[in-house]
């Protein structure tokens, strides 16, 4: 049986592991060492999948990772991580969506900052003010 300090440490780096997926160069390093055909990290992998219920999801900083965690699961994307031109077009990608994702953000944001002065200035109906 595991111990309540054993389950945190290996919370912990599974947690930590779990996010470098988020990072393509990794993968690619992974890949390069061939650590992505041994059935035994594999079978790690398909493991890990329980990060993708909320009670744990909600603990990653980099959730992109889970999207990475998935497509791992496939052995021709696992292949295909060997080349390093794959790589850079998912890094690539990742830059697009986060700057993508940024820039929306912030536009709402702005959006929401713009609102609020709005409904503030406008002046509340009370209830004796219409009796009168």
């Amino acid at each position: 049986m595991e111990t309540e300090e054993q389950a945190r440490n290996r919370f912990q780096s599974e947690l930590e592991f779990i996010q470098c997926l988020a990072n393509p160069n990794y993968l690619n390093f992974l890949a390069q060492r061939g650590f992505l055909r041994e059935r035994p990290f594999i079978n790690y992998l398909k493991y890990l999948l329980y990060w993708k219920e909320p009670e744990y999801a909600k603990f990653l900083k980099y959730p992109h990772c889970l999207h990475m965690l998935e497509l791992l699961q496939y052995e021709h994307f696992r292949k295909e991580l060997v080349n390093a031109q794959c790589t850079k077009f998912i890094d690539e990608q990742q830059l697009l969506h986060w700057q993508h994702y940024s820039r929306k953000r912030s536009r709402l944001q702005q959006a929401l900052a713009e609102q609020q002065p709005a409904q503030q200035q406008q002046p509340v109906a009370h209830g004796n003010a219409a009796a009168k």
